[in-house]
């Protein structure tokens, strides 16, 4: 009896009572993997996520456009600073920018980043 419990109790626990595998789900499952080379840009683009100031800037980008000063002033950090922070965002794609003079105009460039961060955002509330 003890024995029976500890199946059921590991059973309720996610785990599996038996040993054994389905070939064919095990194929579709392989199927929908991702390549490596997907893998590792979803990994660099949650890296880049990661970041709480990089975050901030996407919030403060989404439905305007901003010079890097305006965006400096928002983050309240220097202008150097808030530059080599959108490099980082630029070189994955996601924010694209204007030159007007000598000023720098940043948007994102696309909707889709946001979409996914609200979603992040609201994950878990029900």
């Amino acid at each position: 009896m003890a024995q029976q419990l500890i199946r059921v109790r590991r059973a309720a626990e996610g785990e599996c009572e038996v040993n054994a595998f389905d070939p064919q789900r095990v194929r579709g499952a392989l199927a929908a993997l991702p390549t490596e080379g997907e893998l590792e840009r979803l990994q660099r683009l949650f890296k880049l996520l990661g970041s709480p100031t990089r975050l901030r800037l996407l919030f403060a980008l989404d439905g305007r456009e901003l010079c890097v000063c305006d965006l400096a002033q928002v983050l309240g950090m220097s202008t150097s600073a808030t530059s080599q922070e959108l490099g980082r965002l630029r070189n994955e794609g996601l924010v694209a920018y204007r030159a007007e003079g000598k000023m720098a105009y940043y948007r994102l460039a696309s909707g889709k980043i946001m979409a996914l961060i609200r979603a992040a955002k609201n994950h878990g509330r029900g």
